[in-house]
């Protein structure tokens, strides 16, 4: 194997581990979302269901931490407002 194939490869694969890891920072499971928030089941349901952040996978609930943050980050401000 050539020194150049050896780098693409690890370079590549480098590529494909950083990828995983912002993918797996996208979305949390409930469990570990009522973590993060600090927030009941019952209410961290309610706004995920808000904001339209929840995705449902063969049993797997999953929230998108991204539509997640920007609905909190609203509500915030409607309330400062």
């Amino acid at each position: 194997m050539k020194t150049e194939d050896r780098y693409y490869n690890d370079q590549k694969r480098s590529e494909v581990m950083e990828t995983a890891r912002r993918l797996r920072r996208k979305y949390l499971r409930y469990q570990q979302a009522e973590i993060v928030y600090s927030l009941s089941h019952k209410k961290l349901m309610e706004l995920a269901s808000d904001a339209e952040a929840i995705y449902r996978l063969d049993g797997i609930v999953l929230i998108n931490r991204e539509i997640f943050d920007e609905y909190l980050e609203k509500f915030h401000e409607k309330k400062e407002g």
